[in-house]
């Protein structure tokens, strides 16, 4: 069974009664494993590892220097802060789109 909700931020949540009984009486139900969700072996814990370090590498951003036009960076830093940020989202795309890379080489 899937719950959503809506919150609304600008107020802070609250809890009911009966929402903090019940997270109450599931910190008391053990974990444990069954056929349908074994415990992990120590291999595939470390490949769990493995595979979650190869993706942060991947996600993690990299200094370098590049030669921007003084109009590029004027339009870039209107957007305000994080223009960074849109910059390489700018450029992750157009390296991924195959045709439109095509028209600048």
């Amino acid at each position: 069974m899937t719950v959503t909700r809506t919150l609304d931020t600008s107020k802070p949540f609250k809890f009911t009664e009966e929402q903090l009984a019940e997270l109450a009486a599931l910190k008391k139900i053990p974990g444990e494993p069954d056929e349908d969700c074994p415990e992990l072996t120590d291999e595939q814990l470390d490949q769990m590892i493995e595979a979650r370090n190869r993706r942060l590498a991947l996600q993690r951003k990299k200094v370098v220097s590049v030669r921007l036009s003084a109009e590029a960076i004027l339009k870039a830093k209107a957007f305000g802060k994080g223009y960074t940020a849109l910059l390489s989202q700018i450029l992750e795309k157009t390296l991924a789109d195959d045709e439109l890379l095509k028209r600048y080489i």
